[in-house]
């Protein structure tokens, strides 16, 4: 299949020559043609220029023209964080939060991660892929086309396989491209409670080598934080991981400065995510270091925690990524075009800093900044065609709006 886009008012997120990520103030830059044209043969970005000099590419036949004047065309969002295979919803817990109760109260009375795992344990893997595929369709529909999904909701062997199945099949019926993350250690079950030695064992002894025998999960990611696992734990369930082929990530620094950041650098970890507690040694030791600092804005948003240093971190010379962290109890949205007015009007980083971030340095998260996340000859064709709007900063500036009128994955426009 071929496609033509022309006429378009700004095509951004371009690449002469395509790198892995972008950090410092190389965020600060974002690639833009106004009036162009982009060409997408198959699955792939066959090549973009100025309207002025598209001649060469008229002679094509079975061409599929789109009409994009007063338009805008990005690269599509990759969203490197989200845990969007879940049962039900914890709307109570929202409620309680409201009413004055913390996210570690409402943990410790049962509710948070492991209300989640006892849902997910009485669901069925059909009814976990069906509603899970609805909310995959969702975010492609707001403009990502790239998503990392967690386990973590399961806390036992049959269920953590049974999500990390469910993320398979996934696969297979969605055309986003998926990546999946063994989060076992997400949380101590409340059999277990008092022997979390007991359950690090399972995990690595029993977990593990399933999962890497049916080649089940890309990644391997821990929760480090108070009351869950320590930075030490940590680094030993990560470096277990990497021994059955999965590759380190972290969940750091949320709720506290509690060393997952130190411990994701240690392990080589390709991201840490989170970040609301990071501080000077962190910022420190992420930069003599390949891991991705992943910001969550929509969690930080919800939960009314502080705000991650992403500024401080940019101005030090950071790559910055940011993910939806899709989940029930956290951040119930997938909304990555939401995402960056929070990082805009929020974390005071530029429309520019904040489309690299969602796009380019969140495919370095995912281990797809090759082939996702810019608009490169040979880089998937995965791209979305705004409303008619002034420019690309009119996203970030127009929250809660829906500009996303066309989203084509894999060369192919997507239907609702």
């Amino acid at each position: 299949m071929k496609i033509l886009i022309k006429n378009i008012k700004q095509l951004a997120g371009i690449e002469d020559e395509p790198q892995l990520k972008l950090a410092g103030a190389q965020m600060k830059k974002l690639g833009c043609i106004e009036n162009a044209w982009l060409a997408l043969e198959d699955d792939k970005i066959a090549g973009f220029g100025r309207m002025d000099d598209w001649e060469g590419i008229t002679d094509w036949t079975n061409l599929t023209i789109i009409d994009a004047s007063d338009k805008v065309v990005l690269p599509c969002y990759c969203d490197s964080h989200t845990h969007l295979v879940y049962a039900g919803n914890r709307v109570g817990e929202f409620v309680d939060r409201i009413n004055g109760l913390s996210y570690e109260q409402i943990f410790e009375r049962g509710g948070g991660i492991l209300n989640s795992a006892q849902k997910l344990r009485d669901a069925s893997e059909d009814e976990l892929v069906e509603s899970a595929l609805a909310r995959l369709n969702e975010i492609m529909l707001q403009g990502t086309g790239a998503v990392e999904i967690k386990s973590g909701y399961g806390l036992s062997t049959e269920s953590e396989l049974k999500m990390l199945r469910v993320i398979q099949k996934l696969k297979t019926l969605s055309p986003l491209t998926i990546k999946a993350t063994f989060l076992g250690a997400h949380a101590v079950p409340r059999e277990l409670q008092g022997d979390k030695r007991k359950y690090i064992d399972l995990l690595i002894n029993e977990m593990m080598p399933k999962i890497a025998a049916e080649k089940l999960a890309d990644y391997c990611d821990v929760f480090c934080e108070q009351k869950y696992f320590t930075k030490e734990e940590t680094i030993e369930i990560l470096t277990a991981g990497k021994k059955h082929g999965m590759t380190p990530k972290v969940h750091a620094e949320q709720l506290s400065n509690f060393g997952g950041v130190l411990a994701g650098v240690e392990a080589g970890a390709i991201s840490v995510d989170h970040l609301e507690f990071v501080e000077a040694k962190e910022i420190e030791a992420l930069k003599n270091s390949k891991t991705m600092p992943t910001i969550l804005p929509g969690a930080a948003f919800f939960l009314n925690l502080p705000f991650p240093p992403a500024r401080q971190m940019i101005d030090a010379g950071l790559p910055v990524a940011v993910a939806s962290d899709y989940n029930p109890g956290s951040s119930p949205s997938g909304n990555m075009n939401f995402l960056l007015s929070v990082c805009c009007v929020q974390y005071k980083m530029t429309p520019e800093e904040a489309i690299n971030a969602a796009t380019l340095n969140s495919a370095y998260a995912m281990d797809l900044s090759a082939t996702h996340g810019s608009i490169a000859i040979g880089k998937q064709a995965n791209v979305f065609i705004t409303k008619e709007i002034p420019g690309y900063s009119f996203i970030p500036y127009s929250f809660g709006s829906n500009l996303v009128e066309t989203v084509i994955i894999g060369g192919k426009v997507v239907t609702k």
